[in-house]
């Protein structure tokens, strides 16, 4: 089957016509020649309006126009290419490293410059493949000077305001033509995928893994295509078209819940001298560390670390708190830790019993051993549908707002304590000191449920997908309140507002919520059972 496969009919490229004609052809269509110093300065500045001139927009409604942009810009990359192969390697150093720096692979990008002067296609795709891997991770990290969450997606990247706030709007718009918007060249995901013709990048060139899994994935791809019967997924990399890409090519059924035919296929004996069943291992325990869930797992973690301290915080006698006028802090907030005990009691059945306990479900190290447990669990990254990431994107929102107030108490907790040990608090500063201690009694418990929620709810994400379209947005909605909770819990105590009062009414209500959302079985974690 799979030499009938093989024969079937002669691949010469994995691009759509549209794709092919975008990128072989559209560049090459003008031949205005254009002076390199009106672009480039003399110590190497790029002149960016000589560059973004050549970005066109549509009428309609002024987005970009990628076909006549890439039209106009490809006399401007022409130009450039030819200025840089006239080049030595050293009067390249003098002139442009110093610009590489910002991207903390400085060397990365002298390396490709070699590349240049060479005429291996196969070289060219490898250094487009790591310039555009690091290129993204830098500007990941730019984003990350003004923004919280980076986007999980290049084009989103790209797309974002806090990149177009550091480079300009017309600089992001240029960066989309060439690799991050799926209607530009989209030079990164087409090389990355593998949508390179065999010609382009032949296999001998398999000795490095760079270049071996784009090959691996498009032999793979003419496989599951043929194999499922589906040759329309073959010629894709088109921005209205879903790519066939590894995750969902070793998956076991297609998005159409029939089995996927391609496992069957592998099982046979001429498969075996092949590479694909190391990689389908290698797929099946992958974990990737800067996926948001192991990034969530790491968030939890870490603001699970800090509750931990705030028994060890040094305060003031408890018969000191117990003096708070018009406050009953002692009974308030034992009302408030019954409701998270009954919380977690009730949930207990969904979580590891190795780290529960039925007498005190809201240990503290009892919880911190039982998140340690969770996120030891394997929650599989290769393939997140979007209903995964959304939420994936709100819990990590929620643990970074944990994390904060957490932080806020602890600072707030040893400034006060040595304020009143010196005797340097005006009477409504010690009265507010109170209050926080007080408060700090439910807030712990508090912090250490919606942890253990959020982890327990996060090892079974992918059951979001099996929720209908009402249940998914009441989840959605609920998962949201939670967001607003922590958001507020970090306005309140913070330095700035010190409201120690409204945290209790805020938690109440809370409370009521995921007690009112558990009682319905909207969760995740009841989704197994």
């Amino acid at each position: 089957m799979l030499r009938e496969m093989a024969l079937s009919g002669s691949v010469t490229t994995c691009l759509s016509l549209p794709v092919h004609y975008l990128i072989c052809q559209v560049g090459f269509e003008k031949k205005d020649t254009y002076d390199i110093n009106s672009i480039l300065s003399e110590n190497g500045e790029v002149c960016w309006q000589a560059v973004t001139e050549h970005v066109c927009y549509l009428e309609s409604d002024q987005s970009v126009d990628y076909i006549k942009s890439i039209r106009s810009l490809g006399p401007v990359c022409e130009s450039v290419y030819l200025h840089f192969k006239s080049l030595t390697k050293e009067q390249f150093v003098i002139q442009y490293a110093l610009w590489f720096h910002w991207t903390n692979c400085t060397e990365l990008f002298l390396e490709v410059f070699d590349v240049l002067q060479h005429t291996q296609t196969t070289e060219v795709a490898l250094g487009l493949m790591k310039l555009t891997s690091c290129l993204e991770r830098a500007l990941g990290d730019v984003y990350l000077l003004i923004g919280k969450d980076c986007p999980f997606l290049l084009r989103d990247l790209l797309a974002s305001e806090q990149l177009a706030v550091v480079f300009g709007q017309t600089v992001m718009n240029v960066l989309r033509v060439f690799i991050g918007s799926p209607y530009g060249l989209n030079l990164r995901n087409v090389l990355w995928h593998g949508f390179a013709s065999p010609k382009e990048i032949p296999a001998k060139y398999a000795d490095c893994v760079i270049l071996l899994l784009p090959q691996l994935e498009v032999g793979l791809r003419l496989l599951f295509t043929t194999a499922n019967k589906c040759q329309n997924r073959l010629l894709t990399a088109e921005s209205s078209a879903l790519y066939t890409t590894f995750d969902e090519m070793l998956a076991k059924h297609l998005d159409n819940e029939e089995v996927n035919q391609l496992p069957s296929v592998l099982e046979e004996p001429a498969m075996e001298h092949m590479v694909i069943k190391p990689l389908m291992n290698c797929a099946s325990c992958y974990c990737s560390r800067f996926h948001p869930i192991s990034r969530l797992k790491k968030q939890v973690l870490e603001c699970m670390k800090s509750v931990h301290l705030w028994p060890e915080l040094p305060t003031v006698p408890e018969e000191h708190v117990q003096t708070i006028k018009g406050l009953d802090g002692h009974t308030e907030a034992s009302t408030l830790i019954f409701m998270i005990s009954e919380i977690l009691s009730q949930l207990q059945q969904y979580m590891p019993q190795i780290c529960c306990s039925s007498d005190d479900p809201i240990n503290n190290v009892l919880t911190e051993r039982l998140l340690i447990e969770l996120c030891d669990t394997r929650i599989c990254t290769l393939y997140s549908p979007r209903p995964v990431l959304e939420i994936l994107v709100i819990l990590r929102k929620i643990s970074t707002q944990c994390h904060q107030v957490s932080e806020q108490v602890i600072a707030s907790t040893k400034l006060r304590y040595k304020q009143w040990m010196s005797k340097t608090l005006r009477s409504r500063q010690r009265h507010n000191y109170l209050r926080m201690l007080s408060s700090m009694k439910f807030l712990s418990p508090m912090l250490r449920l919606i942890l253990v929620l959020m982890t327990v709810e996060l090892v079974n994400i992918h059951l979001v997908c099996k929720k209908n379209p009402s249940d998914y947005q009441q989840y959605l909605k609920f998962l949201k309140s939670v967001l607003q909770y922590t958001e507020n819990l970090a306005t309140y105590t913070s330095p700035e507002k010190n409201k120690w009062d409204e945290t209790l009414e805020l938690t109440n209500k809370t409370l009521i919520k995921i007690k009112r959302i558990s009682d319905r079985k909207l969760m995740l974690m009841q989704l197994t059972t």
